[in-house]
């Protein structure tokens, strides 16, 4: 039988933000150290590159198949980017969250408000911040990866998922790492402990009933067992 007070229901930790926050990090930092969630897989429809492994980066599809999936009500959410599909498959989330496993989503606000529109219960949300527009366009620099005018494209999309940062659960400014990881951390903990994720401590609290009330009942009190 397990054990009533640590079965749990899995949760769906999102993790949202602006280009130039610090999300791929914290990711990256929290993956290596809980062993009880795992990143979720997205099924895409682009190209696969060099560097890539199906079923570990995502899972290469074609369109057609992408579609057939999506029309079947296979995916949680969808987009198109770029000319290319994106998806997370429902089956894959449902059975980790059935076995207790927690899954770690890094996603944009899109994803995020079709994911709160089927299993919301199931989900946690956190908007990663930067401390300021200065830090942030600093961040984007150091990475070398961008011209000035695709930096400029992404903080004019920052401008518009900035926005929703009220529709979050948690918020969280990373002007130092080291902390904004701890209260990651902190959050993931706290929210595994919900009442709604632990369905089987009613069988606990069924049980503490009964005792109490056979020891009420009898008016004696039961010799005294090992301390926990």
């Amino acid at each position: 039988m397990a054990d009533p007070v640590t079965a749990r229901r899995g949760l769906m930790l999102i993790l949202t933000s602006p280009s130039g926050a610090g999300k791929s990090t914290l990711t990256r930092q929290l993956l290596q150290v809980e062993n009880e969630i795992a990143l979720s897989v997205s099924v895409t429809t682009r190209p696969k590159r060099a560097d890539e492994i199906d079923t570990v980066h995502y899972f290469f599809l074609s369109p057609e198949r992408f579609i057939q999936m999506r029309d079947a009500g296979e995916l949680l959410e969808w987009a198109e980017v770029h000319g290319n599909f994106y998806g997370t498959p429902r089956r894959a989330v449902e059975e980790a969250l059935s076995a207790g496993k927690d899954v770690l989503f890094d996603i944009d606000v899109a994803g995020v408000r079709q994911l709160a529109a089927m299993v919301r219960e199931d989900m946690a949300t956190v908007f990663l911040l930067p401390p300021s527009v200065a830090e942030q366009v600093s961040r984007l620099k150091r990475r070398a990866s961008d011209d000035d005018a695709a930096i400029l494209k992404r903080l004019k999309t920052a401008r518009t998922e900035i926005q929703a940062w009220a529709d979050f659960d948690y918020i969280l400014v990373n002007d130092d790492l080291d902390r904004a990881f701890m209260e990651l951390r902190a959050i993931l903990h706290a929210e595994r402990l919900k009442q709604r994720r632990r369905p089987k401590l009613e069988a606990l609290i069924a049980e503490l009933g009964r005792d109490l009330d056979g020891i009420l009942a009898l008016g004696t009190l039961p010799a005294a067992g090992p301390s926990a």
